[in-house]
């Protein structure tokens, strides 16, 4: 995947993490931040729990809006802390 691919998908997957966790959106580069970390997180964890979700562009966006969401609310609750 390219840079430009990487960085699409990261803010898709940042601002649908977003939307889905309210209140924990970052503004457009934090959203790629968060959904590049999301998708290492996806990439890393979801093959342990034995997921697989098959191949392609959708799939590499539902993971990585999967790992988002987890590391939205990881960090929302450190926040409160």
């Amino acid at each position: 995947m390219g840079i430009i691919a990487a960085l699409v998908i990261g803010a898709i997957a940042g601002w649908l993490a977003g939307q889905i966790v309210r209140g924990a959106g970052f503004g457009l580069l934090g959203n790629i931040v968060v959904g590049i970390v999301g998708a290492l997180v996806a990439g890393w964890l979801l093959p342990q729990l034995g997921v697989s979700l098959g191949s392609g562009t959708i799939r590499d966006i539902v993971n990585a809006t999967i790992g988002a969401v987890i590391v939205l609310v990881i960090l929302s609750l450190i926040r409160r802390a």
